[in-house]
């Protein structure tokens, strides 16, 4: 693969749809492996260290990046050097960027990189790093749109990289115990499952992040600190402002994926393991008011999935910014009906995390053995994938599906199809990504990068 100069990039054209998918295609064929990590079966040895690099590490990325301290950090990258300033200052020997593309450019030693910038980065930066040999570990929503989450996917089986997703409890106990009782019949075949989040409020006025806002009107100065034109990267660009960066990004439809982007692939993956899902049939929506700048305050988004094998036809059900269900008539008066939450209706019971209600047939069931391999935790299992191990729980081929389903509901919430679904529901042709009923949809399934962007 040629070389990527940082400083050739801003005169080249925009991450195109054509240009993507071309990427995508040739990224198997034209990969940078480092010969350190090379060993008899092209990978590192499992008692070898890697060589990390953290891109995006003043929020979660400090988190992510923590908890490989017993790897080599050798790289962070951030464009805002004020907000990183503790990670840059714990990892003293790693060397300090603030453009990805000339740390990727000019280290060629990284083996690893750990992906954790606001969304509409995600699959730049992640394919940038496919298509030079690296194994990429990304934050959740995988991607900002759904044709980048089936690319995306599609370069990394193709680079054979080792990949993973930020959604920590697919690793968990109670991720696996609700899949062991599900498939043990324990409330028969599931026709409906509903999950909620208090996202993006916590409590009445208190915003985790704001929306259902309009662009605000001023102009403050950049801080000397930040480089904006690199955090607006593949985004349209727009002046600074502290409502965007850096951590309120997530409510603008220009950076992050709202309050279902940012939950969705942690409280459905669950689902999309014990029920076996995979593309929808059709997505509809009803929110609070909706603009051209943010996500609504609060949604209901409704998928239908076909029947599956020996499962039935399932209906899943997703409310956010307080809107839950209604209290079910099978849970005790008094017991607590939280503002985060997923129940499982079959029709034999119900299931509300993961256990039976009311408690009393909790009481009475005999717990199916534990058939399912444990993990060794979410961020090792990437750890071991890089080294030649089994591939992690959430790698790309499970984290680009999950994604593209998530990111539907979010077309089913664009202000400038709301007239015409109150009339219809959109119908997904998930094998050819394309909304089949409303053509106008499928705009939205994509996005043009501004020009200096290309991979």
């Amino acid at each position: 693969m040629k070389s990527i100069n940082p400083d050739t990039t801003k005169k080249q054209k925009g991450l195109s749809r054509r240009n993507f998918l071309q990427s995508t295609a040739a990224a198997a064929l034209f990969t940078y492996v480092p010969k350190r990590v090379l060993g008899q079966n092209g990978q590192p040895g499992a008692n070898e260290k890697l060589n990390i690099a953290g891109i995006g590490i003043g929020g979660q990325g400090s988190h992510d990046i923590d908890q490989y301290a017993g790897e080599n950090i050798v790289a962070l990258c951030d464009v805002d050097e004020a907000h990183a300033a503790h990670v840059f200052n714990r990892y003293p020997n790693a060397k300090k960027y603030r453009d990805f593309r000339k740390m990727l450019d000019e280290m060629k030693e990284i083996d690893a990189v750990v992906v954790a910038t606001p969304d509409h980065l995600h699959a730049t930066v992640s394919l940038w790093a496919i298509q030079m040999g690296k194994h990429v570990y990304c934050e959740k929503p995988l991607t900002h749109t759904v044709e980048e989450a089936r690319h995306l996917a599609a370069a990394a089986r193709q680079a054979k990289v080792a990949t993973q997703m930020g959604n920590q409890g697919q690793a968990s106990e109670e991720t696996r115990r609700l899949c062991e009782m599900i498939w043990a019949g324990a409330i028969g075949g599931v026709r409906e499952v509903h999950i909620w989040t208090d996202r993006p409020m916590q409590g009445l006025f208190n915003w985790y992040w704001p929306q259902g806002v309009d662009r605000p009107s001023d102009t403050p100065p950049v801080p000397d600190t930040m480089d904006w034109d690199l955090w607006l990267g593949p985004a349209p660009i727009r002046p600074y402002h502290p409502a965007y960066a850096p951590f309120r990004w997530r409510g603008w439809w220009d950076f992050g994926t709202g309050a279902l982007g940012d939950i969705g692939c942690h409280a459905m993956d669950a689902s999309f393991r014990a029920l076996k899902l995979g593309h929808p049939i059709s997505v509809e929506a009803n929110s609070t008011l909706v603009n051209e700048e943010t996500y609504p305050a609060a949604s209901m988004i409704r998928y239908e999935f076909p029947a599956r094998g020996d499962m039935p036809p399932v209906q899943l059900n997703w409310y956010d910014g307080g809107l839950k269900p209604h209290r079910p008539a099978e849970l005790e008066e008094g017991r607590a009906w939280p503002d985060n939450g997923a129940i499982f209706v079959g029709e034999k019971g119900i299931m509300y995390g993961n256990r039976l209600i009311p408690e009393s047939k909790m009481q009475e069931f005999t717990p199916p053995p534990a058939t399912l391999p444990r993990s060794p935790g979410h961020y090792q299992e990437w750890a071991n994938a890089c080294k030649g191990g089994a591939p992690a729980g959430s790698n790309f081929d499970h984290a680009g599906p999950l994604t593209e389903v998530v990111l539907l509901g979010n077309i089913a919430l664009r202000r400038s199809l709301k007239e015409k679904l109150t009339q219809v529901r959109l119908h997904w042709d998930g094998d050819n990504m394309q909304i089949t009923n409303l053509p106008e949809a499928n705009q939205y399934l994509r996005r043009e990068n501004r020009p200096g962007w290309t991979v």
